[in-house]
């Protein structure tokens, strides 16, 4: 066993390369499942290279095939399963896979895989019909994910702009089949999804084979849809292409066509009804006229009649009214006057002319002061009694 590495006796590059090596031999035999990412084929050549890509995730390796183990009919894009043995070139420091066996994975194989995770993800929710949101009646932009220069694109668009004039898109060209794929069309949607203007998002591509539409039921791509903010709208291939797509959008369209009628509203439908709505508008007060009118014809003789006897019953009652008003209002004077003349003979009682009416006096100095003490009264007097006054002068 080689002593450990320290700073002062570090091991060598070759001995940490041939550790990583050993470690890696270890793992032995190994299945990979992938899909071709890239393919060399040369005449002649007695090794074929191709690089395996993971079809969740940004990740690839590079595998070498012997001639003859890398079936003829396997091409860019496809899906194999890899029976491989990991090697460790010291000289480069890179890793490898060597292929013992190379199978293409089959169509049936496929759909059993797809059928396996529409289960797991059915079983999370993700497709749960409460988490389906409603899309805008007029959406001011719509976020359109699809290949360059697509039909699809045209489909979308065209047929968008003809029900509404003027509906405005923002496009974002991805590869829609490939290994690149899914991650193009998932960065698509989150730049999408983070726009404030585009209120609805609509994955778009053409019909193909069921390999060609992997992609669209890729569990990388159905989460992010999942957990996108915009509603989103499938519009994948053909009426009987069902990807995984359409189970987690909030709305599957049976086509592209099909999306464009769903997502913007028809201005001339608008329009028709619109102009129905007038019309039975207009139709529904002329009815209603008519009727007042017809009523109104017969209307003098019987409202003279009713006018006539509601103001005889209503005359009687304003009389009653009134009586028991002119009683009530006597009732209240009376009661009135009564408490008034009460509070008259109390304030007469208290009053200062009461009293001097008993026979007292009031005496005032010059200045208007009260006397009260016999001390204080000198020189001329006024003197008020009940019935006036008089000016009095003390002698010594």
């Amino acid at each position: 066993m080689a002593a450990a590495s320290t700073p002062e006796s570090p091991w060598p590059v070759r001995v940490v390369a041939g550790k990583i090596g050993e470690w890696i031999a270890r793992l032995g035999e190994v299945w990979v499942d992938g899909q071709v990412a890239q393919l060399t084929r040369r005449p002649g050549m007695p090794t074929q290279f191709l690089t395996l890509r993971d079809p969740d995730a940004n990740i690839s390796l590079s595998v070498t095939s012997p001639r003859g183990v890398l079936p003829d009919d396997v091409a860019e894009g496809a899906r194999i399963l890899v029976r491989a043995r990991p090697d460790f070139w010291l000289e480069r420091g890179t890793l490898s896979l060597r292929a013992l066996e190379i199978r293409q994975v089959g169509l049936g194989e496929l759909l059993a895989q797809l059928e396996r995770l529409r289960k797991l993800l059915a079983s999370e929710g993700l497709f749960a019909r409460e988490r389906k949101r409603p899309l805008p009646f007029l959406p001011r932009t719509v976020g359109l994910i699809t290949g360059r220069a697509s039909a699809a694109e045209r489909d979308v668009v065209e047929n968008a702009r003809r029900r509404l004039p003027g509906a405005r898109f923002r496009i974002e060209n991805v590869a829609t089949q490939g290994p690149s794929a899914v991650p193009e069309i998932v960065a698509a949607l989150q730049r999408l999804d983070a726009d404030p203007e585009v209120d609805v998002v609509v994955i778009a591509r053409g019909g193909g084979s069921v390999e060609d539409l992997l992609p669209f039921s890729n569990e990388t791509l159905v989460r992010a849809v999942a957990g996108a903010r915009t509603p989103v709208v499938s519009a994948i291939g053909h009426e009987s292409d069902v990807p995984l797509l359409d189970h987690v959008a909030d709305l599957a369209a049976s086509t592209p066509t099909d999306a464009a009628k769903r997502i913007v509203p028809d201005l001339g439908e608008e329009q028709e009804q619109i102009a129905q709505l007038r019309r039975r508008a207009r139709d529904c007060v002329h009815r209603r006229l008519d009727r007042e009118a017809e009523l109104m014809a017969g209307l003098p003789e019987r409202m003279r009649r009713v006018v006539h006897a509601r103001l005889s019953g209503e005359g009687e009652q304003v009389e009653q009214q009134r009586d028991r008003a002119r009683r009530r209002l006597t009732a209240l004077l009376d009661a009135a006057r009564s408490e008034i003349d009460h509070v008259r003979a109390r304030v007469r009682t208290l009053s200062p002319q009461a009293t001097l009416e008993r026979g007292y006096a009031v005496v005032q100095l010059a200045d208007g002061s009260v006397v009260r003490d016999p001390r204080d009264a000198t020189g001329r007097l006024r003197v008020r009694v009940a019935l006036g006054e008089f000016e009095a002068r003390v002698s010594d």
